[in-house]
């Protein structure tokens, strides 16, 4: 439930009033995995709430070593919501981290990089709010095994509405099952999913996410969308956690599994995460313009222009694993071509045109996808926007043509994203001047993400064969 907190009193309150019995701390490390760490409430008194409490921040991915561990947790009590989970009540509270020695918050922590984010916006004096909305789309699984050792490596997923299970003997097979590419919105037996979803959008509204639909999504296999309602930076990146988190534990109170992975099924749509944003100032938008093409002001051209300018290194974290660029394959209808359009759905932006309303005027960035995190995906995405406008960065015009079917001359005009992991880290190591501006990201931060994700997670990745390879090569 929503608890309207804002005060360390008004936690306090809280705990009393609503009989708390544990305090949960929540943080999320670089990668965007939620951490946790939990207190009996009694231990938690208005001091602590405003000091913060400790841990040991060498054991979370991309944060101190060993030799500098000690953190503080520093909770934001404007987040208090009660888990809908856990069967002893617990009050959640999602905090920022803080260094206890400089008394100054942690240059890695993600969510203090989006609040850094928020404050260069309103010093920028281009306006005092930006808006996000991210579509994340998801799997839900019935069974999920996966291994790799020295001698082998598989996986294998099955799910009740596959294709494949067409020959199953689930005793009987009633058939309805989606076939390849045919998932988007059809109606139960062949949608499964729907009461499921409904719990999970439900359970959503009641920790204080504001829910417009949902949906089963493209794929065969149980992809599934639910649509928030967009909100400022730093709040919406907090919704998104809490959203992941509600469609987990959902599916696992009903024996299913959800992955936001982006591509787990060869030969079937992945799960991208489409970004709405705009920038606002007080109460106007700045990206209409009922003159402009699409109704878009020339503020929102140049941030169009950061965006398409930047965007291979802005995929190091808005796009962040190496399978994510199993999902960003040209050919399909994945947004790999760095254009902008109002129709075209494989530009990397495109216009909604839903409404003609000024405060619906918006860019929709289709690069990302839900494995990110959200923190510093939506902090590199408004620097970058910033960007083009503080520099007048051109977008070109608009490609409302079939990229697909333009001449090969034309098409081949267009850059396309990254092609790998690798790829879009060494555009990040190449450009990112523009993430530094505000202090909002350090050069040790980036230094240090590009080290991670080469050491942790590329050379894993290129060092292992793949289970094709043998399909392939075993009898040359």
């Amino acid at each position: 439930m929503t608890l309207g907190c804002s005060t360390p009193a008004d936690v306090m309150k809280v705990i009393r009033d609503e009989g708390i019995e544990i305090v949960d701390l929540r943080f999320a490390d670089v990668p965007g995995t939620w951490q946790h760490t939990s207190f009996p409430a009694r231990a938690i008194d208005e001091k602590s709430l405003v000091e913060g409490l400790g841990f040991d921040g060498s054991s979370i991915r991309g944060f101190k070593q060993i030799h500098e561990s000690d953190m503080l947790l520093v909770p934001d009590c404007s987040t208090a919501f009660i888990d809908p989970f856990f069967e002893h009540k617990t009050l959640v509270l999602i905090c920022d981290v803080m260094d206890p020695v400089t008394k100054e918050f942690y240059s890695r922590d993600p969510r203090g990089i989006a609040k850094r984010a928020e404050q260069y916006l309103k010093s920028s004096g281009i306006g005092d709010r930006a808006f996000f909305g991210p579509e994340a789309e998801f799997f839900v699984f019935n069974d999920v095994r996966f291994g790799q050792s020295t001698n082998y490596g598989s996986y294998e997923i099955d799910s009740v509405e596959g294709h494949w299970n067409s020959m199953t003997d689930e005793g009987p097979n009633l058939g309805y099952k989606i076939r390849p590419k045919e998932g988007y919105f059809p109606v139960p037996p062949s949608d499964t999913l729907q009461d499921l979803r409904s719990e999970m959008a439900l359970t959503m509204q009641k920790i204080g996410i504001e829910v417009e639909c949902h949906h089963h999504e493209v794929a065969t296999a149980g992809q599934c969308e639910i649509d928030m309602r967009f909100d400022t930076l730093l709040r919406m990146a907090d919704h998104l956690m809490k959203y992941k988190y509600v469609v987990k534990n959902v599916a696992r109170r009903h024996g299913l599994t959800a992955t936001f992975m982006p591509k787990p099924l060869f030969g079937d749509n992945g799960s991208g995460m489409h970004v709405h944003q705009s920038v606002w100032n007080g109460d106007r938008p700045l990206f209409a313009d009922p003159a402009g093409y699409a109704g878009l002001s020339q503020i929102a051209r140049w941030y169009i222009g950061g965006l398409l300018r930047h965007a291979p290194a802005l995929l190091a974290f808005a796009a962040p694993t190496t399978n994510s660029y199993r999902r960003l394959v040209p050919g399909y209808e994945a947004p790999v071509n760095l254009a902008w359009s109002m129709r075209n759905r494989s530009a990397a932006c495109r216009i909604p045109m839903y409404s003609d309303s000024p405060k619906a005027k918006r860019v929709e960035f289709r690069c990302p996808d839900p494995s990110c995190n959200p923190y510093i995906a939506f902090s590199a995405m408004l620097m970058a926007g910033l960007d083009g406008i503080r520099n007048r960065i051109d977008p070109g015009e608009p490609v409302d043509k079939n990229i697909y079917d333009l001449p090969p001359e034309e098409a081949a005009a267009i850059k396309k994203v990254p092609g790998s992991l690798q790829e879009a880290i060494a555009a990040l190591e190449a450009d990112h001047d523009f993430l530094l501006e505000g202090d909002v990201f350090t050069a040790e931060f980036i230094e240090s993400y590009i080290d991670y994700k080469r050491s942790a997670e590329v050379d894993p990745i290129r060092l292992r064969p793949h289970p094709y390879e043998f399909v392939l090569y075993y009898d040359v």
